[in-house]
């Protein structure tokens, strides 16, 4: 059966969306606030927009900017958050933009955005299914395109949350992006959470993408439709938070009084301290 999540030309028209909902949140910034300290480790606003133009430069077959000779260089792998080949990559490109301004670092969003663009509207079905290499393995093009959707969904969550201000989290960006997301948990309940065989778990969220997700562990975790009988334990939360803790973006102790676990409240604990998947 075909995954309605990967159908190429909403997926194509959706990630578009995603670009222009980044845009918006940082036209109108002073130099001042595109350098607001964002959720992740060590980069700012401008650092998040910097790392966009990267990923999506380095799909345009670019690289990187020169280093700046008047400039001090960076050692990339020294920094602590920095634990694989494609977090050197995107520290790279972010180092490298750094002395622009953000209005210059804008202008350059937009036209690799539009380049970008271009390129996706010349991408067929066979080249959207074509194996290619990506930051979870060799996937479809397809696919590493509802990753990219996620990635950006992600940091348009994290200039947000710097920047104190709301955004649309629910629709149908959200539910594509949420789609790579929740594709990921079985698997972290197991390995991060280590839930042991025959765990029985449900994730209850509430806010703009609520759902019920039940997870069995028999041999390996897979969500099911249901249960024969209670799960081991439950956790109800809002599915923001649940995201923002899957994305290391926030810690669950900082949370504990928007998370309720009913059952087996050790176990349910043991999740929420360790559902950050994301790299």
């Amino acid at each position: 059966m075909t995954d309605p999540t990967l159908d190429r030309i909403e997926l194509i028209g959706t990630l578009s969306q995603q670009w222009d909902a980044i845009a918006a949140l940082v036209s109108d910034l002073d130099e001042d606030r595109w350098r607001t300290p964002s959720p992740l480790p060590c980069w700012t606003v401008f650092d998040v927009v910097a790392h966009v133009i990267g990923t999506e430069s380095w799909l345009l077959g670019e690289r990187p900017p020169a280093h700046d000779p008047t400039r001090e260089k960076t050692d990339v792998r020294a920094l602590p958050h920095v634990r694989n080949e494609t977090a050197v990559l995107n520290e790279i490109w972010v180092d490298r933009l750094r002395p622009l301004s953000g209005a210059r670092l804008l202008e350059l969003y937009h036209d690799v955005i539009d380049r970008r663009r271009a390129a996706l509207a010349a991408v067929g079905d066979v080249e959207w299914q074509a194996e290619t290499p990506s930051p979870i393995g060799q996937v479809s093009y397809g696919r590493f395109m509802r990753v990219r959707l996620f990635d950006c969904w992600m940091h348009e969550f994290d200039i947000a949350d710097a920047l104190g201000v709301s955004v649309e989290e629910g629709g149908r960006r959200g539910e594509l992006a949420f789609a790579e997301f929740a594709g990921a948990i079985p698997r972290v309940v197991v390995k991060r959470g280590k839930a042991q065989d025959g765990a029985r778990i449900t994730f209850e969220l509430t806010g703009p993408l609520a759902r019920t997700l039940h997870i069995q562990v028999a041999g390996r975790a897979a969500y099911v439709d249901a249960f024969d009988t209670p799960a081991d334990v439950e956790i109800r939360l809002d599915s923001g938070l649940f995201v923002r803790l899957g994305g290391g973006r926030t810690v669950a102790d900082k949370h504990l009084d928007e998370i309720a676990i009913s059952g087996d409240e050790q176990l349910g604990l043991q999740l929420v301290h360790n559902l950050a998947f994301t790299i």
